[in-house]
């Protein structure tokens, strides 16, 4: 048995409970692997509230570092013993242990720790297919990038830093704007006190950015597309603010042609080749001091409501774990 963080029905953070679940042996391709620490992320609250439709009932949670306790029939990749994380499992991951399809692990380096791992996977992992192939950029281009204070946020302003673009980053507070620029932002704008489009368009001369990179979704959907350059790409990646409503096409070819891409990690680590390369670039990105891994909250695994309303309260920045007892 372990304990778990499960949810009955959908709704705000009181319907996650904690409960006593079954965890049984692993089967062929499988790991039963022991939790040290677990990740919080935005799609853990869009499962939850409905937006992201799940069986119910369900555990919440799609990142994890831990140890592997046992194996199932034809594992080869992992042995009992080995420290492995992973992201990306829709749902499962608030627990003190579970089974997991095998080719979803990854070795994890002996110079990251668990909680490292759990703050840094999914981001990480988004970071890397955001910045590395939906749109692979280039030294010396501009770059938008909304809710740079959060966790996904100061892991790309570094890794954006590292391959030489210029960083535009949007946040709420000064506070998260001098984040933003600790980490890597060239600019930030605070959409509190300054206008957005005004400020790009500003800072990049009337040209617009190369990319805009929007997690936050409805509020910002319309000037990130306005704050592109002709021809640009607008990847939007999260709903922070709720779904996008329905877009007329024709607004991106009156905007200058424009791209827009909605996308989602579980279609760029499809493949264990895929997963393997992402997680390699990701590590070295770490191990190598270019991108720091931010845990500014942790809680109790227990304690996983409460980590869920500082998160859609915009209380939280960098990344925020759950321990389990």
């Amino acid at each position: 048995m372990s304990k778990a963080i499960c949810f009955e029905q959908f709704g705000g953070p009181e319907v996650l409970k904690w409960m006593e679940v079954n965890v049984p042996e692993p089967g062929p391709g499988e790991v039963r692997i022991r939790h040290k620490a677990v990740g919080v992320n935005f799609v853990d609250v869009y499962q939850r509230s409905g937006l992201y439709k799940m069986p119910l009932p369900s555990i919440a949670g799609n990142e994890g570092a831990g140890v592997v306790e046992a194996i199932g029939d034809g594992v080869t990749l992992f042995k009992p013993g080995d420290r492995v994380a992973y992201a990306g499992t829709s749902g499962g991951g608030y627990c003190e242990s579970r089974v997991i399809k095998a080719d979803r692990l990854c070795l994890l380096p002996g110079a990251v720790s668990f909680e490292q791992a759990a703050a840094m996977m999914l981001k990480g992992l988004t970071v890397q297919y955001l910045v590395r192939r939906t749109y692979r950029v280039q030294a010396g281009e501009t770059v938008v990038f909304h809710a740079a204070a959060g966790g996904v946020g100061t892991i790309a302003c570094q890794w954006l830093r590292a391959l030489g673009a210029k960083v535009i980053g949007t946040a709420g507070t000064e506070e998260k704007c001098e984040l933003a620029r600790k980490h890597g932002a060239d600019y930030c704008i605070n959409y509190r006190t300054e206008n957005i489009l005004e400020r790009v368009k500003e800072i990049t001369g009337g040209e617009g950015a190369a990319v805009v990179y929007d997690s936050v979704g409805k509020d910002t959907f319309e000037t990130s597309l306005k704050c592109l350059r002709p021809r640009g790409l607008m990847v939007s990646f999260g709903n922070a603010s709720g779904p996008v409503p329905p877009v007329d096409l024709l607004l991106l070819s009156q905007l200058g042609s424009l791209y827009l891409t909605r996308t989602g990690l579980a279609t760029y680590i499809a493949e264990r080749s895929e997963l393997e390369e992402a997680s390699a670039e990701l590590f070295e990105m770490v191990t190598s001091g270019k991108v720091k891994v931010e845990i500014n909250r942790t809680f109790p695994l227990k304690d996983a409501a409460q980590a869920h309303r500082e998160l859609e309260a915009r209380q939280t920045t960098g990344s925020t774990i759950l321990i389990p007892d």
